[in-house]
């Protein structure tokens, strides 16, 4: 225990949260013998596969994760967002996010919070302790606060996420090492403040898992090529994690979990493309590159993963669709959506979600009429330009999934079922003991 534990107090419960981002927790359950550590985890605590959010995509997902809130409430809906009555677009980011992170709430009641490489942070928040963004992050000089954070980052050579243009290769060997020695980084960085132990909330995310499950998970689930290499990979994660756990104080709850699951990629599917075809969706010229070049006869277009929304009338520009139609013409879609069928004859769509069962609050103006969530296999694509064919295949191997994500705790109080990604932040609270208004929350605590 370090002089500042001694100097608070031993009553001021802590916890150390590290994110796994895209690992399914069916991964790791099957190779408990394997990820021992993790597997240590589970049987001290709880672990179990939980939900994601819908869409299951890491630019929404860890928006809701770190607040408890859905969409509509994030204001972040995926990669890529629309403009309130406008076809721009805009790629989320920190500022975005419209409502208070789970280390905002610490803050606000006195806890100090180490915050690292948490996607959609940028740029960074000064009212932390310390902080270094995520995802999408420019240069660590940037990326980073306070100074002293972005020096000893750029000392030890830290990487804020794998060179994933790497796995576009057929040679994977560079893209692993590179995975590899992103890991070590990470690892070496949040291993350096654990052991300040300064800190009331620490919360790290290893993106590199994500990365590495985009181009090498069909190697893993089919016994491909690269699946000894795979498996190094995460064994390695888990004795890094299983040497934070030593790490940490008795005052200290570990938690891991990762935003949505994986499964293998079989078929891209290019969702605007079939909009164009199917007649929802149309261009002003041929040389269309974005959005703002459908004409008046569009229907309906699509943002990435699977988000649709109508052409409305008094919302887009160029709306098309009459607000008196708008549900007729929403079924019609969301039942050509649950009747398209892939080049294996196998359904899309698992199923298609309509906004007002997934998104709700004071920023659900941007959200989209349609999510297809869709069956596994099939990744969802929008794009305005360069897919004249709906089914097609690109370097990556792995894709999102809604369920399956991962969430342990080492907490023998922690009770993982029927979970989901909105259950986290609300449980980190508990574990501070820090009292919150629970009605303000789409989850609940675990604990």
């Amino acid at each position: 225990m370090g002089l500042f534990d001694r100097l608070r107090g031993d009553d001021v419960p802590r916890v150390a949260f590290f994110g796994i981002d895209g690992v399914p927790y069916s991964l790791l359950a099957d190779r408990f013998d394997e990820f021992e550590n993790l597997a240590a985890i589970a049987e001290d605590g709880g672990a179990g596969p939980i939900d994601s959010i819908v869409p299951p995509e890491s630019s929404a997902c860890w928006p809701s994760l770190t607040t408890g809130k859905n969409p509509g409430k994030t204001g972040v809906y995926g990669f890529q967002d629309r403009e309130v009555g406008s076809y721009d677009t805009y790629v989320p980011m920190g500022r975005d996010v419209q409502t208070e992170r789970v280390w905002d709430v610490a803050q606000d009641n006195d806890r100090t919070a180490t915050v690292m490489n948490v996607p959609v942070t940028f740029p960074p928040q000064r009212n932390v302790q310390r902080m270094v963004s995520g995802f999408l992050s420019p240069g660590i000089d940037k990326a980073a606060y306070p100074d002293e954070l972005a020096e000893y980052l750029q000392g030890i050579d830290y990487k804020i996420d794998a060179n994933a243009k790497l796995g576009h290769s057929e040679d994977k060997s560079e893209f692993i090492e590179n995975a590899h020695e992103t890991l070590d980084r990470r690892f070496e960085a949040f291993s350096h403040y654990i052991e300040q132990g300064d800190w009331d909330l620490f919360f790290g995310v290893f993106m590199t898992t994500d990365r590495v499950n985009h181009f090498l998970f069909e190697d893993y689930e089919r016994d491909g090529e690269y699946k000894e290499e795979f498996l190094d990979f995460y064994r390695k994660l888990d004795d890094y994690l299983g040497q934070l756990r030593e790490m940490l104080g008795d005052d200290v709850t570990m938690a891991v979990a990762s935003d949505h699951g994986f499964t293998t990629l079989d078929y891209e599917v290019h969702l605007n493309a079939w909009l164009q075809q199917e007649g929802w969706l149309s261009f002003e010229n041929d040389e269309h590159d974005e959005l703002g070049d459908i004409d008046d006869d569009t229907r309906a277009y699509s943002l990435i993963p699977g988000r649709i929304y109508l052409n409305l009338e008094g919302r887009e520009p160029r709306g098309s669709v009459p607000e008196d139609e708008y549900e007729a013409v929403r079924g019609e879609l969301k039942a050509e959506l649950e009747a398209l069928e892939g080049p294996d004859g196998n359904p899309v769509a698992e199923r298609v979600v309509e906004k007002e069962d997934a998104f709700r609050g004071d920023h659900d103006d941007i959200a989209p009429d349609l999510v297809v969530i869709p069956n596994h296999g099939y990744d969802l694509k929008a794009g305005f330009r360069g897919h004249d064919e709906v089914f097609g295949t690109g370097p990556r191997n792995g894709m999102h999934t809604f369920e399956n994500a991962s969430l342990f705790i080492d907490h023998p109080e922690a009770e993982i079922k029927d979970a989901d990604l909105l259950d986290i932040t609300p449980t980190i609270l508990d574990l501070l003991d820090i009292e919150y208004d629970r009605p303000e929350y789409d989850g609940a605590s675990l604990v």
